[in-house]
């Protein structure tokens, strides 16, 4: 064959590729992170208490708290860690592209986003919640008809009030500028995770959380590229070894408890052992 039609071929076959919508392997298999010697995990870098960055630039959070241990069960050293900072409507995008090898940021277990992303065990479980002023408390479903409500993009939130008719949503991709809106009363409440917009209510006087536990109690769990299941395996197999040990009521207490004070029950919100 001469290289001119080899040069042709080569050119078709990878137009091919694209147009047909293919994804390049992702370079994501225990031994490919074992060889990188690090191991790359989306966070959240503005949503205290789950992931956020401190005034120091150090990730902290219940979801930093256990991929620093990730880090140091598969490579040994929780340092050994790249932290990829997402938005939450980017979660499945960074696992798609091949950009990450673990998403641990609040991830609420859907069917629609298992169908392009494979969920590991739960660490945690989660509602969602209105925060709202307490000039203009929400305290039912009905108090936001024909009223703004403020989402963020991609969330559970977004999804569950987008089928409810009379509410006019308010979307915003960042966290800070959702919170912000709210301040500013572009909407009336704000909706997420019940235990986001508790800790946040706890920071930020004037404000409070009336309308809770909306819809079911969701697992919220890692999150791979769909079809590694080797790195989902491992996974599991991990958080059942840190169940033997309560560790993640050892990540509680150092990044949640401050948040949520001694009142609050952790067997309400965590999960040991993947069992949910």
């Amino acid at each position: 064959m001469k290289a001119s039609r080899l040069v042709t071929l080569f050119a078709a076959t990878v137009a091919a590729s694209l147009f047909s919508g293919a994804a390049p392997a992702a370079d994501d298999s225990l031994a490919a992170i074992k060889a990188r010697g690090v191991v790359k995990i989306a966070v959240f870098s503005d949503k205290p208490p789950f992931g956020y960055v401190d005034k120091f630039g150090k990730n902290q959070g219940y979801d930093v708290y256990f991929a620093r241990r990730f880090a140091r069960e598969l490579l040994g050293d929780e340092n050994k860690i790249e932290f990829v900072l997402v938005e939450p409507a980017a979660r499945v995008d960074v696992l798609e592209s091949g950009r990450v090898d673990i998403v641990l940021a609040n991830f609420t277990v859907t069917p629609e986003r298992a169908k392009r992303v494979d969920f590991a065990k739960p660490y945690f479980k989660t509602a969602i919640g209105v925060v709202s002023n307490d000039n203009t408390p929400i305290a039912r479903e009905g108090d936001l008809q024909g009223k703004k409500l403020i989402v963020i993009r991609g969330t559970t939130a977004d999804v569950y009030f987008s089928k409810i008719k009379g509410i006019e949503l308010v979307k915003y991709d960042q966290i800070g500028d959702a919170f912000q809106a709210l301040r500013d009363g572009r909407g009336v409440g704000l909706a997420q995770d019940t235990t986001l917009v508790l800790a946040w209510a706890n920071e930020n006087k004037g404000f409070s959380v009336k309308l809770g536990d909306v819809g079911n109690v969701d697992p919220i769990a890692p999150a791979v590229r769909k079809g590694n299941t080797e790195l989902r395996d491992w996974i599991n197999d991990t958080l059942v070894k840190l169940g033997k040990e309560r560790f993640a009521h050892a990540a509680y207490d150092a990044t949640l408890k401050p948040y949520y004070g001694g009142d609050t029950n952790p067997d309400d919100l965590v999960v040991e052992g993947g069992e949910f």
